[in-house]
């Protein structure tokens, strides 16, 4: 299975909770049936998996493809009516809006979980913590730093290799904004860049003096073999946990996440009752798939911007 070992335990549990009632799918007798496909955000793509997974579980009839192409391809795919779903980890831009809305493609965000990007280097090239200032000096379009020394005289002398997502990452573009203060301005010499956040991974560990960044989940599912860098965004360093995303307090780099379903499909049962179920079981599902949950009034928040989406 794509999610592992270790979430195909954490669906059981959230399986067994929902069969105990009170967290199954509104109005779902496991009678629903149909295909729909959600694509999007690579960040999403584990949280919309499991969502997936365990859906189907309760209703074998159902059939969901979850892509991660990235935010952007996928609103792309989206706006053109190819998927019913689009995950995203960032808001829906105003071009993308217009695209859709050109398409006839009507939408609304659903918060379903939050994350911070992690700032990481391989296990050999241990940094502690870096302000957003030296990670500007690292990742800016004019950055000329080739040394970690180049950027701090108490880091080592080790040459960087930089690990980062492409333009079609709603990561990227978070991260570009939130520390190079434009949003997809990034350097180029000397970056690999990949939409596949295991690449990234592979890349970071495998090699003496790599550095990067992507979701939080991603360095969760690998921490024996990478460190995630505290962040000092003025207020101190921060490393990035559970407590410190939900809260805000690893500042610049804390985030909601999205799921955007489109009006047309809500009007299909299996799809609304999908929305729904992921939205009821939100921090369960986001435990299962190692991202950070929601709080009980976001969840409260998230219910509401569905049942506008769903007019009921």
């Amino acid at each position: 299975m794509w999610l592992g070992l270790a979430l195909v335990g954490g669906l059981a549990l959230v399986g067994a909770a929902c069969g105990q009632g009170g967290g199954g799918a509104q109005g779902s007798q496991g009678d629903l049936s149909g295909t729909f496909q959600i694509d999007g955000s690579s960040t999403v793509q584990p949280f919309a998996q499991a969502a997936a997974e365990l859906f189907q579980e309760e209703n074998p009839g159902v059939r969901i493809t979850v892509g991660g192409a990235g935010t952007g391809d996928g609103f792309e795919r989206f706006c053109r009516g190819e998927t019913e779903i689009s995950d995203a980890s960032r808001p829906i831009e105003p071009d993308e809006k217009k695209a859709c809305d050109e398409q006839g493609v009507k939408t609304g965000e659903v918060q379903v979980a939050n994350d911070g990007i992690a700032v990481v280097t391989d296990k050999g090239t241990a940094i502690d913590c870096m302000t957003t200032d030296q990670l500007r000096e690292i990742f800016a379009p004019d950055a000329d730093a080739r040394t970690f020394r180049d950027v701090d005289p108490r880091f080592p002398a080790t040459p960087m290799k930089l690990f980062t997502p492409g333009e079609e990452s709603g990561t990227f573009d978070f991260f570009t904004e939130e520390v190079n203060g434009e949003e997809g301005a990034q350097r180029t010499e000397g970056v690999q860049t990949s939409a596949d956040d295991n690449q990234l991974v592979t890349g970071v560990s495998g090699t003496r003096g790599g550095i990067g960044y992507f979701g939080y989940e991603y360095f969760t599912q690998n921490e024996g073999k990478l460190n995630a860098t505290a962040v000092d965004g003025g207020s101190g360093c921060v490393r990035p946990s559970p407590k410190t995303i939900q809260d805000g307090s690893y500042r610049p780099l804390s985030r909601p996440i999205f799921m955007y379903p489109s009006e047309k499909s809500l009007a299909r049962p299996e799809v609304r009752e999908f929305m729904r179920f992921t939205v009821a079981n939100a921090p369960r599902i986001a435990e299962a798939a190692k991202i950070v949950p929601m709080t009980g009034e976001r969840v409260s928040d998230s219910r509401r911007s569905l049942e506008r989406l769903t007019g009921r």
